[in-house]
């Protein structure tokens, strides 16, 4: 099943042949943006289908070009709105959603770490912090640790490597 996921959010208008700066929501901004099928809205349920036409500029001084926009009083019309990416149920970016902000961590043994605190973008990968009472641990959110999401529980599954919770 195919979900909306929030990669982005428009905060302003820029030129006059409607272009967009986007602030990123993720660290994987670049590579979704480019790769998957784009909605623009200001909640997943009330959002449109878009096409990114062209990007301009660079660093984090781009601007975002999408199919119907050619001026700036239509790119004004898109600011505050958020840039949802179309991506399935496996895809590996619900490992870093914010939405799990609260959820507990547990092992694959069914032992308890904690509560999932925050989401650290990192240079070599993302990471959990988890709280536990006075304790503060950090997982690396790859694949060999962080094995599944359990929303219905609110749960995250991992399997700790030798040391990683000492």
């Amino acid at each position: 099943m195919n979900k909306l996921f929030p990669i982005g959010k428009v905060i302003r208008a820029s030129g006059m042949k409607g272009a967009v700066s986007v602030r990123p929501l993720s660290r994987y901004f670049d590579d979704y943006v480019q790769s998957h099928p784009l909605h623009v809205g200001f909640s997943k349920e009330i959002s449109n289908k878009v096409q990114l036409s062209d990007v301009t500029g660079a660093g984090k001084k781009r601007h975002f070009i999408f199919t119907g926009l050619q001026d700036r009083d239509s790119a004004e019309t898109m600011v505050g709105q958020t840039v949802f990416a179309l991506v399935d149920d496996s895809d590996v970016i619900h490992f870093v959603s914010g939405d799990l902000i609260g959820y507990n961590v547990v092992t694959d043994s069914g032992r308890l770490i904690g509560e999932l605190g925050e989401i650290l973008w990192l240079p070599a990968n993302d990471a959990y912090v988890i709280y536990s009472g006075d304790q503060e641990f950090l997982i690396p959110i790859i694949p060999e640790i962080v094995k599944e999401i359990r929303h219905p529980q609110r749960a995250v599954m991992i399997t700790p490597m030798e040391g990683l919770l000492d």
